[in-house]
């Protein structure tokens, strides 16, 4: 474990060094000369700024629509459903991620397509597919990342005992009172952690916006265009310390509540 992080924190130094440095605008050569023009250019330039708080708001929405479909789920399949069905249930969470990415990413880019599934069970009600942009991408995302909410949660609330559940109930508590004092306290680290997986991975993700996401773009794939096509690796490196700084700052935000300790 101590080489990994070594590994880790390693590659995240080499990271901020590069972002350091700059480039020959006439040979396109790496220049290692220390400027901070890049940030700057992250700053100044409008569509960077528009670019970093649209990936923010899909990570975000992405672990709220993940938590609300989670919760129940995990639910019924720690409490209430017998051992066969939560085997059952399991299998069925589980299936998925032994599915390719990208085999699920391109599904759902057939379903919104204009003459796909979402389209025509929509039609009869008058309404249309969302089509390709932030709201296919904000579903594809919370598809493909909601397994990594349901299992912590799912974990969480395997260790609540029945016995307090009952004793809620002989005490007088209604369902929505047991809920918020009993359930959700234990079933909080849980769901902290599985938040910790969709904000994340939605921040880091370049593939699904390129491929459901029409002309919109997010960190990610600003940071891959930036290392292909551009050739420009020092900006790319001071791209990709944002989503680093903004994990960080997630997990301090995290840390305070205690949820941390409790994993």
């Amino acid at each position: 474990m101590l080489w990994l992080g070594v590994a880790y924190l390693g590659a995240l130094g080499a990271l901020f060094i590069t972002s350091l440095w700059g480039q020959n605008a006439f040979t396109g050569e790496v220049e290692r000369t220390w400027t901070l023009d890049n940030f700057r250019t992250l700053l100044d330039v409008d569509v960077y700024r528009v670019i970093t708080l649209r990936t923010l708001a899909i990570a975000l929405t992405v672990t709220v629509v993940d938590a609300v479909v989670a919760i129940p789920i995990a639910l019924f399949m720690a409490k209430v459903a017998s051992s066969r069905l939560k085997g059952i249930l399991l299998v069925a969470v589980l299936t998925p991620l032994w599915a390719s990415y990208l085999v699920k990413a391109y599904a759902w880019r057939g379903m919104l397509s204009e003459n796909g599934l979402v389209s025509w069970l929509a039609r009869p009600f008058g309404l249309d597919t969302p089509g390709y942009g932030v709201v296919a991408t904000t579903l594809t995302l919370a598809y493909l990342w909601m397994p990594y909410m349901i299992l912590p949660i799912f974990a969480s609330l395997e260790r609540l005992p029945d016995s307090l559940l009952e004793a809620s109930a002989d005490l007088g508590a209604r369902s929505v009172e047991t809920l918020r004092r009993v359930v959700l306290p234990v079933m909080f680290p849980g769901l902290v952690a599985g938040s910790i997986f969709t904000f994340s991975l939605t921040l880091g993700d370049y593939i699904t916006v390129r491929i459901v996401g029409g002309a919109s773009q997010m960190l990610g794939n600003v940071v891959y265009d930036n290392v292909g096509a551009a050739n420009n690796l020092p900006f790319a490196a001071a791209m990709a310390t944002v989503p680093v700084v903004i994990i960080l700052v997630y997990l301090a935000l995290v840390r305070r509540t205690g949820a941390l300790e409790n994993l």
